[in-house]
């Protein structure tokens, strides 16, 4: 990439993948299930920006940091090593990667656990968020969408400047963000220079700022002490600066892209490589086991050693309530 500043890659790790709980555990979360032509989420998302950053950083915690090191190890990856004491939500996550960097390198910040496909297309939304970002502008990447989805937030725009963020909408606001048009899904991808998000985040989170600031002083090795930690405000990047900031310009890209955030996302993705599905489209994800569907359309059995899961495609979403019922009773299940 030709560009006079240095570029790192900053690939954010936190969250365990509730909605795609019983393959997605604490212990194992959704970006590091090789699910995917024997390749994790986490793996592919390094590989996909190897040749656009001069520099790979790695936000984990202390609970996947050595999962994020053995894919790193084994492609003999350098890399810098964040390693959160609790997770503080993603305004605390990338301050620590700014405090990290030196100012003037722009951070090209990407989750770590989705599906992007056309690289081609990808580099070039990197390619102009990168220049974009040179001259002093936040970039957040937004989706060309391909279907009124309600499991994505989504960006209102005019050309590349942003007129308000969107929650995740019902079925019938999202036809109506198609039909007008001016409509791209949030992917939560974001490019800046480290200190012109330091300043913005300074500028309308104070707060977030000072404490991840006191925290990152005291890092020890990347290591983040636990009761500083504890003092920062849990607070999502869209809240504490993107909604709020006047330097937001938004890159419309056209990769094919997904959180893979429910298993009906799974099931659409592996659909298009190739996984089998019966006359009646139903799926099986986890063993190879004969297994028949009488009476069922669009279902997917899930199975893992001590835990299987069977559901609608179209009721992927409420995964989560089982997670949470389960997380209420300190269940095993989870781990």
């Amino acid at each position: 990439m030709k560009n006079a500043n240095s570029v790192t890659h900053v690939i954010l790790t936190g969250g365990v993948g509730s909605r795609l709980w019983p393959l997605s555990r604490k212990s194992q979360p959704k970006q590091y299930l090789d699910l995917f032509d024997g390749k994790s989420l986490f793996e592919m998302t390094v590989d996909r920006n190897r040749s656009l950053a001069d520099t790979v950083m790695v936000v984990g915690n202390t609970d996947n940091c050595h999962l994020s090191k053995k894919v790193l190890d084994k492609s003999g990856t350098a890399y810098v090593d964040i390693i959160e004491a609790t997770p503080r939500n993603t305004s605390a996550a990338i301050a620590f990667a700014a405090f990290a960097s030196d100012p003037d390198t722009i951070l090209i910040v990407t989750p770590s656990d989705h599906i992007i496909d056309g690289t081609t297309a990808y580099e070039k939304s990197i390619n102009e968020a990168v220049e974009k970002a040179s001259q002093g502008y936040i970039v957040t990447f937004g989706i060309v969408p391909t279907k009124p989805e309600t499991g994505y937030g989504y960006i209102e725009r005019s050309g590349d400047d942003v007129i308000s963020f969107r929650e995740k909408p019902n079925k019938v606001s999202a036809k109506d963000f198609i039909k007008n048009g001016n409509f791209l899904w949030n992917s939560g991808m974001f490019c800046f220079k480290a200190a012109v998000f330091l300043e913005e985040l300074k500028l309308y989170n104070a707060e977030v700022y000072e404490k991840s600031k006191q925290v990152w002083e005291a890092n020890k090795a990347g290591q983040l002490d636990l009761e500083l930690s504890m003092a920062i405000p849990s607070i999502s990047v869209d809240y504490a600066v993107m909604e709020r900031s006047k330097k937001i310009k938004v890159v419309s890209s056209e990769f094919k892209w997904s959180d893979l955030g429910s298993f009906e996302s799974v099931y659409d993705y592996l659909v298009s490589k190739g996984q089998v599905v019966d006359s009646n489209g139903n799926m099986v994800i986890g063993t190879d086991v004969y297994t028949a569907f009488v009476g069922l359309k669009n279902a997917i059995f899930v199975h893992t050693e001590n835990a299987n899961l069977i559901l609608q495609k179209e009721s992927s979403q409420e995964v989560k309530n089982i997670y949470t019922e389960l997380e209420k009773s300190n269940s095993d299940l989870l781990e």
